[in-house]
């Protein structure tokens, strides 16, 4: 305990910032120009990030982790489309979620929908234990689904671009 408590007070007296690899945007327009632009796939998480279990353990267990960190940082766009209860967030933000949120018929949370660079959705995903490599794996499973497909057209919804 002691060397964790040192190690914190000289981190913050530094000025040393561990950041996430993941750089989760609330932004999804400009999330989609920037997939495309790099040929990512977008990962929308819709989540109730300060109050949703299951939400919760989603980070703490995929998404927090080097494995999946890595794996996203190379392969994806992501994109939070937060419902919190505590945490602020603006009248306008708040609008473009509900918005989002109404247009892909999300009934609980986390739900996650991924999308080719294109915005043919991919596949819906959602908590599922093991960490990060069945995740991860679910992802490739659906994107070679997708890419085995001749015209590569979603047949469900697509991201409004």
């Amino acid at each position: 305990m002691r060397k964790f408590l040192a190690l914190s007070m000289l981190t913050l007296a530094c000025g040393i910032q561990f950041t996430r690899a993941v750089e989760w945007s609330e932004d999804w327009i400009a999330a989609a120009q920037d997939a495309r632009q790099n040929q990512k796939m977008i990962l929308l998480n819709f989540s109730g990030s300060d109050w949703c279990g299951w939400c919760k353990r989603l980070d703490a267990e995929v998404f927090s982790q080097p494995a999946y960190e890595q794996f996203a940082s190379s392969n994806l766009v992501s994109v939070l489309v937060d419902f919190p209860r505590s945490k602020k967030q603006s009248a306008t933000l708040k609008e473009k979620n509900q918005r989002l949120a109404a247009h892909f018929q999300v009934q609980g949370f986390p739900t996650l929908l991924l999308f080719s660079p294109e915005g043919d959705l991919i596949g819906e995903l959602g908590y599922a234990p093991g960490g990060p490599t069945p995740f991860i794996q679910s992802i490739q499973k659906a994107k070679a689904r997708y890419e085995m497909r001749g015209d590569k057209k979603s047949s469900g919804p697509r991201l409004p671009l």
